[in-house]
């Protein structure tokens, strides 16, 4: 897939920044993919409607009339002289997992290196985690870095900083998917982990530069981790935790969940979830890494396998 022009990027963002009556993100996207182009979207649909909030930054009102795309123009241009990319949907840089579920991001800020079909497993859950908790997210990720795998988390408290920092301690690989802009740093406890994931991995946000967190942003990021990813290990989860959405999407997605016994066993939609198919138990950080290991295994001979039939 060949990357658009500055034209089609500034007509994206002024559809998704002004968005027309009745249109959510991801029918905007939806739109412009079927059509191959962002302009054509907007010449269809006209001026968007006006005073709408959208996620999360800039209202429609901000914008005069007839000035969306030269103010989409302007932003392309001094996002360039920052220490991030912006990668549309149609752009060959693009995460091309991402391109595989519903909810795709329409765009994607990227901070720090790239890597085209990266094998990434999500290692997630509990921010208020038992230091137990912790330690098994950390040889998890120790574990899954050493086998060759990027150790994918949200760079929350608890379980993900713990999986961050083993991966990263270990000479691994991490990625660090936002529920806030790329700009922003979220919780402020963890600049300095953002700061080292950025420098040594990559740090990517589906939002504008400056948005904040919300408790909408949050869902939308877990999908994201889950399309980004071969597989999600869930290490320590409550009954409403974040996790929790983030397995059930991946489930959704068709992803493999690899569930830690004491969340299979000691949550009611850890129960519910570990008779699906595609779901894993697991008693030891040693068999979760061994689980993630014969997935990506699999995957890869059907990815040969549909190559060949291809050719």
């Amino acid at each position: 897939m060949s990357s658009w022009d500055d034209e089609e990027r500034a007509a994206l963002v002024a559809l998704l920044r002004a968005r027309p009556e009745g249109m959510s993100w991801s029918t905007i996207t939806s739109e412009v993919a079927e059509a191959g182009s962002a302009c054509a979207v907007r010449e269809r649909f006209g001026r968007p409607s006006s005073g709408e909030t959208t996620l999360f930054e800039v209202t429609a009102q901000a914008i005069p009339p007839g000035g969306e795309i030269e103010q989409a123009l302007e932003d392309l241009a001094s996002w360039r002289g920052e220490d991030f990319e912006f990668l549309t949907f149609r752009d060959e840089y693009y995460p091309r997992r991402l391109l595989e579920v519903n909810q795709v991001p329409p765009f994607v800020f990227a901070r720090g290196k790239l890597v085209p079909d990266e094998s990434a497993v999500s290692v997630v859950g509990s921010r208020a985690a038992s230091e137990h908790a912790r330690a098994v997210a950390a040889d998890v990720a120790r574990g899954l870095s050493d086998a060759g795998f990027t150790v994918l988390s949200g760079l929350a408290n608890g379980i993900d900083a713990a999986a961050h920092t083993a991966a990263l301690d270990s000479g691994g690989r991490t990625v660090a998917i936002l529920g806030n802009g790329v700009r922003r740093v979220y919780p402020a406890e963890n600049r300095e982990l953002q700061e080292r994931i950025a420098r040594e991995g990559l740090v990517l946000s589906q939002f504008w530069p400056d948005s904040p967190p919300t408790k909408q942003s949050f869902p939308m990021r877990n999908a994201t981790m889950s399309a980004y990813g071969v597989a999600t290990v869930v290490v320590e989860a409550g009954e409403h935790s974040g996790a929790r959405i983030q397995a059930r999407l991946a489930v959704e997605h068709g992803r493999p969940v690899i569930l830690m016994k004491p969340v299979a066993r000691g949550t009611d939609w850890g129960a519910q979830l570990s008779v699906q198919p595609g779901v894993f138990v697991v008693d030891t950080p040693e068999e979760a890494v061994e689980v993630a290991e014969r997935l990506a295994s699999g995957e890869r001979e059907v990815s040969r396998l549909l190559a060949l039939a291809t050719s």
